[in-house]
């Protein structure tokens, strides 16, 4: 009788060690902390060929930033694939800038109201992804003095610099495609 509880018992300890990770028992990672978006800000139209500009203020969080990812959507068309900014290495704890889109697209003519989205994000060296800047547009003729805008905090304060060049080309509804 002595024996077959010490069998039991040797099962029963030997089945429990399977519930038990390797190093004993951990306690839960605290989660990542990638990068945020602090500010942003862009107009929302401009005629077709508008240089557009597009304002973020960024901080890192537990690693470094790398990149900036840019996604615009078009309906009629769809989504784009994203265009990629590599980030200064000064500027990879602390982003204060705008990115630049020349918007005159070399497929073709984009019609009067087009409107897109454009969705900025960064992601830092350890893979992690920011909260997504969001930015509608319309391509719209006529805009009184589009290039004389008044920028918010903190984008008013001394010369902002540029942090690259998005290179995104547009197709005009029913136009090409990739």
């Amino acid at each position: 009788m002595k024996n077959r509880k010490l069998i039991y018992l040797t099962g029963f300890l030997f089945a429990l060690s399977f519930f038990i990770p390797p190093n004993g028992w951990t306690q839960p990672k605290p989660e990542a902390k990638g990068p945020i978006i602090t500010h942003a800000f862009a107009v929302n139209k401009g005629g077709y060929g508008y240089i557009w500009k597009i304002y973020i203020d960024a901080e890192a969080g537990d690693a470094n930033m790398s990149r900036i990812a840019v996604v615009v959507d078009e309906p009629g068309f769809g989504r784009y694939p994203t265009d990629w900014l590599i980030v200064k290495p000064s500027y990879q704890k602390h982003l204060k800038g705008y990115l630049q889109w020349n918007t005159h697209s070399v497929s073709g003519r984009l019609q009067e109201w087009t409107e897109i989205t454009l969705k900025v994000s960064i992601i830092d060296k350890a893979g992690n992804e920011s909260n997504v800047a969001v930015f509608p547009f319309t391509f719209e003729t006529g805009v009184k003095d589009q290039y004389n805008y008044k920028l918010p905090a903190p984008f008013d304060q001394g010369d902002i610099p540029k942090l690259g060049y998005i290179d995104i080309d547009l197709f005009p509804p029913g136009g090409g495609g990739f």
